[in-house]
Order: C-alpha cells, then sequence, then structure tokens
C-alpha cells in the first residue's frame, strides 16, 4: 500500500510541475527581470500563481479578482467571477492537489525531515475558517470599498499577504532589478517575514498555507460536494478499517465526508484503501 501511495504521489507532483512550467513558461523574463505583459495574461490560471512572477504566462484569478471587483466596467470582473465558478463546479479543490505551483513547493518542504511534525493541534479547525475571512476582506470588501478615482482597488491580500507572490515574483524580481533594490522598505521585509514564517510552518504542518491562509483555496472549498470531479465511497464494500482517514494529510475522513471542503484530490485515500472502496 505504501509503494501505491508513493507511486501515486509522485504522478502528482509531476503533474503540478509540468502545469508550474507551462504556466510560468515564459522563461526570458527570468533572465531581463521583465513580467510577460502579452495577450496570454488577460486570461486567469486556475492556480495561485503570481502575475508579477517573471515566467508568468497568465494571471492569477484571485490578483485578477481583486484589480477589477471596484471598477465600474463591470465585464472582466464578470470573466473572472465566472472562471472561477466554471474551475470550481468542475474541479473543486483538484486544483489545489494536482495544478496549483505553490502547493507544490509546499509538498516537497513538508519532507524535509524535522525532530516532530506536527499532524493537528488545538484551534485548528478553528484557525481553517481564516482562509474565508481573508477571502472577504482582503479580497473582496476592501479592493471593492477603497478604490482610487478611476475607481480601481489595490490588490490588498497579494500587497499585504500573499508568500507565494513573495517567492514567485517579488524575490525574483527585486533581485534583478538594481532600482527596485533602492526602492525596498518596510512592506517587502514584512512579505519576506511572511515568506520565511510559511516555509518553516510548512517543514512542520503539511500545506498550512492552504489550511489556513489561502482564499482561492476558499472559493474551490465550496465548491468540492458539487463539483464534476469528486470523490464517492461505497458503503457496502467500506470495511471501516480507517487506512484511509489515517492516511489523508488534510485530516479528512472520506467515510463520514468523501467531498469535505478540506479534501484537495490528493488520492491518497483512494490508492490506500485496502478494498477499493474509494471511486
Amino acid at each position: 500500500m505504501d509503494k501505491r501511495k508513493s507511486t501515486n504521489e509522485w504522478k502528482r507532483h509531476g503533474a503540478q510541475a509540468l502545469w508550474a512550467l507551462l504556466t510560468n513558461s515564459y522563461l526570458i523574463g527570468f533572465a531581463q527581470g521583465k513580467i510577460y505583459k502579452g495577450k496570454l495574461k488577460n486570461l486567469c490560471v486556475p492556480g495561485l500563481n503570481c502575475y508579477s512572477c517573471p515566467g508568468a504566462v497568465g494571471s492569477c484569478p484571485i490578483g485578477a479578482l481583486q484589480a477589477v471587483i471596484g471598477n465600474w466596467n463591470f465585464k472582466f470582473a464578470f470573466y473572472v467571477a465566472g472562471f472561477l465558478i466554471f474551475a470550481g463546479a468542475l474541479m473543486g479543490r483538484f486544483v489545489c492537489g494536482w495544478l496549483c505551483p505553490f502547493g507544490l513547493i509546499q509538498d516537497f518542504l513538508n519532507k524535509i525531515p524535522f525532530p516532530k511534525k506536527i499532524k493537528t493541534f488545538r484551534g485548528d479547525k478553528l484557525l481553517r475558517k481564516l482562509k474565508y475571512v481573508i477571502l472577504l476582506v482582503f479580497v473582496i470588501l476592501l479592493p471593492l470599498f477603497l478604490v482610487d478615482v478611476l475607481g480601481q482597488g489595490a490588490p490588498y491580500f497579494c500587497k499585504l499577504i500573499c508568500p507565494a507572490g513573495t517567492l514567485e515574483g517579488g524575490i525574483p524580481l527585486v533581485l534583478l532589478n538594481k532600482s527596485m533594490q533602492n526602492a525596498l522598505g518596510w512592506l517587502y521585509a514584512w512579505k519576506n517575514i511572511l515568506l520565511m514564517v510559511t516555509i518553516f510552518l510548512s517543514i512542520l504542518i503539511y500545506r498550512p498555507f492552504c489550511k489556513y491562509i489561502c482564499p482561492l483555496g476558499a472559493v474551490y472549498s465550496v465548491f468540492n460536494p458539487v463539483s464534476v470531479f469528486r470523490y464517492r465511497v461505497d458503503k457496502d464494500t467500506c470495511t471501516g478499517c480507517g487506512a484511509c482517514a489515517k492516511a489523508c494529510k488534510m485530516q479528512v475522513d472520506p467515510t463520514q465526508n468523501a467531498n469535505h471542503t478540506e479534501c484537495i484530490r490528493c488520492g491518497v485515500c483512494k490508492e490506500i484503501c485496502p478494498v477499493k472502496a474509494i471511486h
């Protein structure tokens, strides 16, 4: 069972890596320290992939939503909202498990050995509600109401919180542009502190950003129970051995709720089930 679990995991990591490469294929951007601004940048990618990453060829749906939600020109806002609904209704949090580049980074960080890993802790379930608060406040309310004279809101989540943006966009651009290095201030230092904390916690806890912070995961989680791609447990076949719940790193029990909002569709439960009751 462990061998099957390992095979499935590396298949998933391979898919994540391939998608990360495809969505960050503007490799010349890393050499020039410039952001791709071609027509493809008008399209959103499903995962949390920073617009400011020198290699990014598409837009992060969370960043795009913040940029247009307060604008009186609603066409693009409707497009972004429609994209999120379509991706969520089709895949749910499959995006988190198989397509998100920052999810892949957290997966690898968690493989780093540490004396004691943290599977869960007091307040874990309550803390997982934080990502919905962040979605509401930083992605929707602040950009919607705190707008400039043109009616455009600032990307507050990207600007103040997102460690993925710091890693994928902020650090590479600063390293490659001397003019940016001379303009660094407290905000850049704050974002790097958040990134360092996220990296450390990712070694201790499986996907802490996905569990507690990510507003995109919060959006997709709503669609988990109704998405086209979802899990089903055959109650007649299931023996109740508990192997699936024990193996789940997101602390989901598929026999109780196979399409829990925290499930990222990693497939570990499906592979480890001794009687193949999960489909």
